[in-house]
């Protein structure tokens, strides 16, 4: 149970909370009690008068009975008030606490989580944490108090009634909820991985459609989403069936709790202990007892799906970041050059270095390219330079600091990286450039957006930078995304600038296009650029060639040709022996 304690220890900001709306929970659970009780009474004492023919103060009963439908009514509105609030705010808290700790590992360590697992951690998984505020921790608690002040009570009358409520509360309270944890311990374990397993299937159902339908396997992935979607079902139902077996036990301890008040207690009427409007608020005082101890059998069937979420959480929190970040400040450079020192770096659980002794200086301002095959090592240069990766050996340094002493976020905030692969969010276009400078003025943004050669589109759109993109900038072309792109590193304004295979999959004008909106981006920047393309690099000053991770030539541009042709050579004879390369 050591989920809970951890999870208790993440409450700790919103406890006020919590115990306020504990407290407004008791208050309506009594003030129920005491409306369905007193309302018995007062019934059979009306009744009694009448028949013996003599006058009864009436006002005083039905005060109290107008009194706790009052305050039944505000401490139930007041009670789902509060605990709405404090659920909203412990959910975007849980959200915002765990995604802190899940930056850190990009994308080092989460490399063997899918997008829809990571996706399902951060909704379903802690959006179910919050059954243990709502439908655990409030129950027990309002049970516990309530389940004492209503064996006091009987015990005023007399101890064996209240021995005998306090048996069959307990059974209900106590032995029911048991064996509902009992019951549902594994199927909320395997809800909680189907749900993450059901989530990932299905994002790739639809991310990958294309693929699918070109294997010719789209049915057999229906088919696998159709078997993982039965299995959830055949859980849950399976908990529903519980939830109704534990609810009737619940009616059927307090119909046995009441006969056997019934049964005690007459005997009691004739000896004249008890009086006869007495013993009807005993009865409706037992029935009404149950609503405290009511809700725990579900409550405790649903703690496994929780403990199962919580551990899924806990699991990634857990893990340690690829990159320590340093005790102390990060340095404050004076220039931006770029130099790596014999680095070489080995993925983890790969057979092969990812690359081996590479030696670049780019000295601040000036341009660089990497290029190689695919394969070659140049997506790793990129991941080390950003930190993502610590190399094994060597070191890379950013105006002559190694960049290990600086934290992630202050060495990031120096780079700004155009990719082949740019990511918009389901945002608007102006959101999705805001990301990089949030204090950015309009004037600032459209400045940006000429220099990147996107201004005229966006500004033709009916709702122009407020025109909603779609997921991943579905609604724009691969060539509007990167000028967008573009524009969003030049509101970053940072002196260092990362170009990965920015001109890929572009056609010849969109290329052009996005090549001279890139020049403007350059100016007055490191540039290091990769890719695996050999022509139109002209405009770098010095040209660094990788293959399988080590330096093949070096130079200008012109070395390029050269270099690929004696790869050529190399690879030739390779392959006509049967070799590989």
């Amino acid at each position: 149970m050591k989920e809970l304690t951890r999870l208790w220890t993440l409450f700790q900001p919103y406890r006020s909370w919590m115990l306020l709306g504990t407290t407004l929970a008791i208050i309506t659970l009594l003030a129920n009690v005491a409306l369905m009780s007193s309302a018995g009474w007062f019934l059979t004492a009306m009744a009694s008068a009448g028949i013996a023919g003599v006058a009864m103060n009436y006002f005083t009963p039905a005060a109290l009975i107008r009194g706790s439908a009052m305050i039944r009514t505000a401490g139930r509105y007041g009670e789902r008030l509060v605990n709405h609030e404090a659920t909203f705010r412990l959910i975007a808290s849980l959200r915002v606490w765990f995604y802190q700790h899940l930056e850190p590992l990009a994308p080092a360590r989460l490399q063997q989580y899918h997008s829809g697992d990571l996706l399902s951690r951060i909704r379903a998984d802690i959006d179910a944490l919050d059954n243990l505020y709502v439908r655990v921790l409030v129950p027990v608690m309002v049970a516990t108090v309530s389940i004492l002040l209503f064996t006091l009570f009987l015990l005023f009358y007399h101890p064996i009634l209240a021995i005998s409520g306090l048996i069959f509360l307990l059974i209900a309270g106590v032995g029911l909820p048991i064996w509902s944890q009992a019951r549902g311990r594994v199927p909320g374990q395997r809800i909680a991985e189907d749900e993450a397993t059901l989530r990932t299937a299905v994002i790739d159902g639809i991310q990958g459609m294309a693929e699918l339908t070109l294997y010719g396997v789209t049915e057999r992935q229906a088919t696998r989403i159709d078997t993982l979607s039965r299995g959830l079902i055949a859980d849950q139902a399976r908990l529903s069936s519980d939830h109704g077996l534990t609810q009737a036990a619940v009616g059927l301890c307090a119909s046995l709790s009441l006969w056997a008040l019934l049964w005690l207690a007459t005997p009691m009427v004739h000896d004249g202990r008890i009086m006869p409007p007495q013993l009807a608020m005993l009865a409706l005082f037992t029935l009404a007892s149950f609503e405290a101890v009511a809700p725990l059998p579900q409550a405790f069937q649903l703690l496994g799906r929780t403990l199962a979420a919580a551990r899924r959480l806990f699991s990634i929190v857990d893990t340690e970041p690829a990159v320590a970040e340093p005790a102390g400040i990060s340095p404050r450079p004076q220039r931006f050059d770029i130099e790596l020192a014999d680095v070489s770096f080995r993925y983890p659980g790969a057979a092969t270095q990812a690359v081996t002794d590479i030696r670049l200086l780019v000295p601040e301002g000036s341009r660089a390219a990497v290029i190689g095959a695919t394969g070659s090592g140049k997506s790793t240069l990129f991941n080390l330079l950003l930190r993502f990766w610590p190399p094994n050996s060597g070191v890379i340094r950013i105006g002559g600091h190694d960049i290990l002493d600086f934290h992630g976020d202050d060495l990031r905030r120096h780079i700004a990286v155009v990719s082949q692969h740019t990511h918009l969010f389901d945002s608007t276009i102006r959101e999705n450039l805001l990301i990089a400078n949030p204090e950015a003025s309009q004037g600032a943004i459209e400045a940006a957006c000429r220099v990147a050669q996107i201004h005229d589109f966006v500004a033709g759109l009916p709702d122009g930078y407020d025109t909603w993109v779609g997921e991943t900038g579905v609604r724009l072309s691969g060539g509007q995304g990167r000028r967008i792109a573009v524009a969003r590193a030049l509101l970053k304004d940072a002196p260092i600038l990362l170009l990965d295979e920015p001109t890929e999959g572009l056609d010849a004008a969109t290329e052009r296009d996005l090549m001279q909106a890139l020049d403007k981006l350059m100016i007055g920047r490191t540039v290091l650029l990769i890719t695996h393309r050999p022509a139109g690099l002209n405009w770098v000053d010095q040209v660094l060639v990788l293959d399988q991770g080590r330096e093949l030539a070096r130079g200008d541009a012109s070395i390029v040709p050269k270099a690929m042709e004696a790869r050529l050579l190399a690879v030739g004879p390779n392959i006509a022996s049967g070799g590989t390369s």
